[in-house]
């Protein structure tokens, strides 16, 4: 009767298959054992680093933030002094205005209002295009919805900041955003 695999092996052979397997099983787990401990080790230096991370993200958070309210109190003194944007003066000037209205939340930087316009501006100490973006999709529809007694008023934006590049520049002024920036101790506006 024909016999197959292993089913035709010796006692002997059979003893020494199961011993082959037994050892590869055996390297098989130190490996694992040594893997475990370098994953464990990884963890460890990944924790320690999310933790300078997260220093230095306060630590540098803290001087970005710093740096904004510099900018933030170098204009909104400014414009109080003179508050005339775009050959436009105003009445009122606000700063740091916050309104929240049916789940909708957000923070304007300065408000200038007179009879007929409202200047929104938003204040950075470095703009970039993502502040130009957030600007005009995100707080201009914000300000509309959460200021309906603006609605009669001409709205404006304008972006305040203490350097752009100049792509940034033109990419403003085309879309209509007015641009301060600051020359010396005085304003310089560029009107949209």
């Amino acid at each position: 009767m024909p016999t197959v695999g292993f089913l035709a092996m010796t006692d002997n052979e059979l003893k020494a298959l199961v011993a082959g397997l037994a050892m590869a099983q055996d390297r098989t787990d130190a490996q694992l054992a040594k893997t475990d401990a370098q994953l464990a080790e990884t963890a460890a230096q990944l924790a320690k680093t999310d933790a300078k991370l997260d220093r230095l993200a306060t630590m540098y958070g803290g001087v970005g933030n710093n740096q904004g309210a510099v900018a933030e109190e170098f204009y909104y003194n400014s414009l109080k002094a003179n508050p005339v944007l775009d050959g436009l003066r105003f009445d009122f000037v606000d700063k740091n205005v916050t309104r929240s209205h049916a789940g909708l939340e957000d923070e304007f930087d300065l408000l200038l209002v007179n009879g007929q316009t409202v200047f929104v501006v938003e204040v950075k100490y470095k703009a970039h295009e993502k502040d130009l973006e957030r600007l005009l999709g995100e707080k201009a529809p914000n300000f509309q919805r959460l200021f309906p007694e603006h609605a009669g008023r001409r709205q404006r934006f304008a972006l305040a900041t203490f350097h752009l590049h100049d792509e940034l520049k033109r990419a403003a002024l085309e879309q209509g955003v007015s641009v301060l920036q600051r020359k010396g101790d005085v304003i310089e506006t560029l009107a949209a």
